[in-house]
């Protein structure tokens, strides 16, 4: 395995455990207790599906996580409430460690700040795993054979956490003088949740984030974003701004290399679906590993069964990500329009499938788009 992130973890802890006699070599670039970002968030639906082949993993964890039942949109001092969409998180650092515990109490063996600079270094082992991240060295030293694909989002993005409690899931959408923007936060601990802020590449042009350090970022965001953090400062950790990285690869494997996770794709944040993702990966490639003796035959069947299911996962995070780029004309719209349209963006979700879901914001929703009706009707 290279790279030590939850899916690598996971497929080494996983593997390790169901064929204890085989040597699983793990090598991560940075030290065990280091991680970049702050929570890591699954829907309900995305537990249930761990679960299903895991439930060992979700039961040992579950404790750990905060969870809750809404979505809640903030919008110039309006609020609106999306009942039934279950999300549970968790600290990414204390996932990691839950996961690294499980690797080596497997018998995994794991050499934390080790990097790996070239394949070569790799030789004798019969599977490389690549779960290096968006910058994985495998994927690059050979993009060709891996038909590989990559784009970036328009809009401008930061990861901050704060000190603040959320109480579920949130998005609060900020219009100021030189533009929008928008914050996803939600609890991940007691006492830690995830901000993360976006804009638009003309607002962050505006503000001359280009020219403003870490500090002074922050600063404006914490400014901006006052209301909401209530007196709370933000907290950086490595927190610049980025465009969102689209990665695509055509062929999953290369001779005895095989990608998972953000080596092999990204899903955009707006869905929170990359952890869970990684670890589906893992769980795949172990499944088609386990059913043919010939490497590169399972190594296709893994690419076979998995690839249709990420790829529909990956399309409507292409969508969703696509409805934050213009998220500024989004607000222009009702408040209950403004919703409806954010929780529909992905385009996974219909009326009815909506009304079952979340029986108590359609029901606002509607009576509020049948009322305007009427009374459009009442004034012709």
């Amino acid at each position: 395995m290279i790279g030590g992130g939850p899916g690598g973890l996971y497929f080494a802890y996983l593997w390790k455990k169901r064929h204890p006699e085989d040597q699983v070599d793990l090598f991560e670039q940075n030290p065990a207790d280091a991680t970049w970002g702050f929570g890591v968030v699954f829907s309900d639906q995305a537990l249930e599906f761990l679960r299903a082949d895991d439930p060992e993993t979700v039961d040992a964890i579950a404790p750990h996580m905060e969870s809750w039942e809404n979505i809640t949109l903030n919008r110039g001092g309006d609020t609106v409430a999306i009942d039934g969409v279950g999300f549970s998180s968790i600290g990414r650092l204390e996932l990691l460690q839950f996961l690294q515990k499980r690797a080596l109490d497997a018998g995994v063996t794991a050499r934390f700040d080790t990097q790996i600079h070239t394949i070569d270094q790799l030789n004798g082992h019969d599977l490389i795993v690549a779960s290096d991240g968006l910058n994985s060295l495998v994927r690059r030293a050979y993009e060709g054979d891996f038909g590989t694909s990559l784009s970036y989002s328009s809009n401008k993005f930061v990861w901050y956490g704060t000190s603040k409690r959320f109480d579920t899931l949130s998005q609060t959408f900020v219009k100021t003088d030189r533009g929008a923007f928008n914050a996803h936060h939600y609890r991940y601990s007691p006492t830690m949740s995830t901000f993360l802020v976006e804009c638009d590449h003309a607002t962050w042009q505006a503000y001359g984030f280009a020219y403003k350090d870490v500090e002074q970022s922050k600063g404006v965001c914490e400014e901006v974003f006052a209301d909401t953090l209530g007196g709370h400062c933000l907290v950086s950790n490595k927190s610049v701004w980025r465009n969102f990285p689209w990665v695509w690869n055509e062929h999953w494997s290369f001779k005895n290399m095989v990608l998972i996770g953000d080596a092999l794709h990204s899903a955009h944040f707006s869905i929170g679906s990359g952890t869970r993702l990684a670890i589906e990966d893992a769980i795949a490639l172990v499944k088609a590993l386990e059913s043919d003796a010939h490497l590169t035959t399972a190594l296709h069947r893994y690419q076979a069964a998995r690839k249709p299911v990420v790829q529909k996962l990956i399309n409507a995070a292409r969508t969703s990500a696509f409805w934050y780029e213009h998220f500024a004309q989004h607000m222009q719209l009702g408040l209950m329009d403004f919703a409806y349209s954010y929780i529909t963006r992905s385009g996974r979700i219909d009326d009815s499938r909506l009304r079952a879901m979340s029986p108590a914001f359609m029901a606002r929703y509607e009576a509020e788009k049948n009322g305007g009706d009427a009374d459009r009707e009442a004034t012709a």
